[in-house]
């Protein structure tokens, strides 16, 4: 059971959903009020339409991104060192951080930006980190994905989830790709999970030679309103040198 508190993602796309079935469910009364058959029947279709987007938004943000990252970090072992790239208030590094032994250490970074998330700041991210009792074992560092400021190898596991679409430029979306292979260890392993570009971070991990490369669809428990707005996991290990 989560005790942390961990925001909605991206609210104002998700109030625009709402707002959208607001105004669709409104005109539907307005035009059974005025005997517009044809036109009430499109608008409640619309509105239902727009309404189950939202669900299925709240859904992912609230319960269903937690069960699909739960299922894809259940294998890690005891020990090992993660870094979870634009972490936010810590949905995926508390997940990660809950299945290392004492000694293992999972490491957070983020920008800390509020658009992307509801009350992101450090200090969320913190005191998550308490409710869940990980704190002795999850590091927060304020930086880029572009330029992390870890040594190469420094991590068995690098995750990100939907974080490097925030990334404006697909020059700067391939950096961060290439920095989270840079300080990923021999043998280790990148997920990157996210509903943009996920073919641009599989085609840079190809030309890096990063090994068993795969792309996949994460199922309906991650659609941000629906089938269009599915997220995909890349994923792939560093060849052991």
């Amino acid at each position: 059971m989560r005790r942390g508190t961990y925001g909605f993602d991206a609210p104002w796309p998700f109030a625009g959903l709402i707002a959208g079935a607001a105004v669709l469910l409104s005109l539907t009364v307005v035009s059974f009020a005025f005997d517009v058959a044809p036109a009430g029947v499109a608008f409640l279709l619309g509105g239902l339409y727009t309404l189950a987007s939202a669900l299925s938004y709240a859904y992912t943000t609230r319960r269903g991104k937690f069960a699909v990252w739960e299922r894809e970090l259940d294998d890690l072992d005891g020990g090992e060192r993660v870094l979870d790239l634009g972490c936010g208030r810590g949905a995926v590094l508390m997940t990660a951080a809950k299945r290392l032994s004492k000694k293992g250490r999972a490491a957070g970074l983020d920008l800390w930006q509020a658009k992307d998330q509801t009350g992101n700041r450090a200090a969320a991210a913190r005191a998550n980190a308490g409710a869940e009792g990980v704190a002795d074992r999850v590091d927060l560092v304020t930086g880029d994905m572009r330029a992390l400021p870890f040594a190469a190898g420094a991590f068995d596991v690098v995750v990100s989830s939907l974080a490097l679409h925030d990334i404006a430029a697909a020059e700067g979306r391939a950096e961060g790709v290439r920095e989270a292979y840079r300080v990923l260890a021999p043998g280790g392993r990148l997920l990157i999970a996210d509903f943009q570009r996920t073919e641009e971070y599989e085609a840079v991990l190809r030309d890096l030679g990063a090994a068993n490369v795969r792309r996949r669809n994460l199922g309906w428990r991650f659609w941000y309103g629906g089938p269009w707005f599915a997220t995909w996991m890349v994923e792939a290990a560093k060849r052991s040198e």
